[in-house]
């Protein structure tokens, strides 16, 4: 078993509602000082102020939005400088359900802004710091449709694809170096995110639905069992590693010097 570390402080993004204040007060109960980011001041303050008195944690706030690159940027600066980090939740991210040719060129920058290149910049703001210190964890949430990119917007499966094989990269990266990685992939959650989708939760079958509680449960679980990948819906882990199994093995076949066979060229 390998636990998460209970000093030192979590950053959670998207951490106003939903998954992300699930989180923060996992883990504030697990012993974590805590850094909230999220758009909503009056929401971070109002669970920061609850969360610091049921606790007796220190829980800091900042809002932003991460869909701005100059506000990503002053956070990056933060998280830089701060030696107490020990955890980073990606948690901030959007969705939609509308296709890509139904979509404004101006949406997709956007969930692509936030989806990608802000969790990209935080890991890499905290991630040498972790390193040099030989400890911490970066945990960051995808999404199944990360491997069934059909089931919503395909810019959005795109870019959770981006999130999973991020995190399986930074995995071989930084094994070695203390530093534990893990890829949450969310099913049909209930939370806020499928109004802001354009599909009110209700009208998504109750079977597929799980509630945030038992999907940070389940993800924390998977984290201190020590999972890589954690698909907390999934209800028999050997589907999963059958398709790891299948990915690893094509590794040696992927490159050659000709064409393949199938192809005729001569």
């Amino acid at each position: 078993m390998t636990t998460l570390n209970k000093t030192g402080t979590a950053v959670i993004t998207g951490a106003s509602t939903g998954i992300g204040a699930i989180y923060a007060e996992r883990l504030a109960r697990r012993g974590y000082d805590l850094l909230l980011v999220a758009r909503s001041a009056d929401k971070l303050d109002a669970l920061a102020t609850k969360l610091a008195r049921e606790t007796g944690r220190a829980v800091a706030t900042v809002t932003a939005d991460l869909s701005k690159a100059d506000e990503v940027r002053a956070l990056e600066q933060r998280l830089r400088n701060d030696a107490s980090i020990t955890l980073l939740v990606n948690n901030a991210g959007v969705g939609a359900t509308a296709s890509l040719i139904d979509s404004s060129a101006d949406d997709l920058d956007h969930m692509l802004q936030l989806n990608v290149l802000s969790l990209t910049r935080l890991t890499h703001a905290v991630a040498p710091g972790m390193v040099a210190r030989g400890n911490g964890a970066i945990i960051n949430i995808s999404s199944i449709a990360a491997v069934a990119p059909e089931l919503l917007n395909g810019t959005y499966g795109g870019s959770k694809a981006y999130v999973l094989a991020l995190t399986q990269s930074l995995h071989h990266e930084l094994k070695d170096k203390g530093i534990r990685v893990q890829a949450v992939l969310p099913g049909a959650i209930a939370t806020p995110f499928w109004d802001r989708a354009g599909v009110p939760i209700s009208h998504l079958p109750a079977a597929i639905v799980m509630t945030p509680d038992n999907l940070v449960d389940a993800a924390l679980a998977g984290f201190d069992q020590g999972e890589v990948i954690t698909v907390p819906s999934l209800p028999d882990i050997a589907d999963w590693n059958r398709l790891e199994t299948a990915r690893l093995a094509l590794g040696p076949n992927l490159s050659h010097t000709k064409p393949a066979a199938r192809y005729q060229v001569a």
